[in-house]
């Protein structure tokens, strides 16, 4: 077995590790293996990247579960990789439900005033495309998208837009009900699929002749660390 040693710091390495997770997640809906990594780092040997994520779990940047296929997050602590010029302040504009739906994103609303809510994001964190353009913040409520990695309590960063992809993750409106929810987004024949990642629970329908508006796409998860750990 590898021993591994504390880093005395990030290098540009984990660097490029922590930018492919987070990419890799956002095009995805999970992380990737440790074989993909190795590859997008240029790194052969899966036991050295493999050394790289326990330094980065050991340093607090990402958090893995071994029982779980995959079983890697980010975590909150990624912002302080680079220096505060680098860093993007986003704001947390209120809950978005993750189990049932909530009345949170009526268009044209704020939530806060308050310039204390919000979360600081690494640029070089972001995809590659994102320019940190148009880009807020919800907190999550409920656990429809477990499976996803996104728990009760986790932050998911979003792109406003009103145009989404069969199989990407977003923040929909739902004005006949007054409510918001974050699903998986799928176009049918005659409606449209709003899918959970939790095989407990069942997909919403929306037919295509009702109002529906898409409020952002899903770019990033921050994980919320202060939960106490299960024994």
């Amino acid at each position: 077995m590898m021993m591994v040693r504390r880093s005395k710091g990030l290098t540009d390495k984990h660097k490029k590790v922590l930018e492919f997770v987070n990419e890799y997640q956002t095009q995805h809906g999970r992380p990737p293996s440790i074989r993909e990594i190795g590859e997008k780092v240029k790194i052969s040997s899966t036991s050295v990247v493999n050394y790289y994520l326990q330094q980065l779990e050991n340093m607090g940047y990402i958090e893995r579960d071994n029982r779980v296929s995959r079983g890697m997050r980010l975590t909150d602590k990624v912002h302080q990789i680079v220096q505060a010029g680098n860093m993007l302040r986003i704001p947390i504009l209120g809950p978005i439900a993750a189990g049932q739906p909530l009345p949170e994103l009526q268009p044209g609303l704020s939530y806060t005033d308050n310039e204390a809510d919000a979360v600081d994001i690494a640029r070089s964190l972001l995809p590659s495309k994102e320019k940190g353009d148009n880009l807020y913040a919800l907190r999550v409520q409920g656990d429809s998208m477990i499976d996803a990695m996104i728990n009760d309590g986790d932050i998911v960063v979003m792109k406003q837009t009103s145009e989404a992809h069969n199989g990407e993750m977003v923040a929909i409106w739902l004005p006949n009900n007054n409510e918001a929810t974050l699903k998986y987004f799928f176009k049918e024949k005659d409606r449209y699929r709003l899918q959970p990642a939790n095989p407990t629970m069942k997909p919403i329908y929306i037919k295509k002749t009702e109002p529906l508006e898409i409020k952002g796409k899903v770019v990033m998860v921050i994980r919320k660390v202060d939960k106490p750990l299960a024994v």
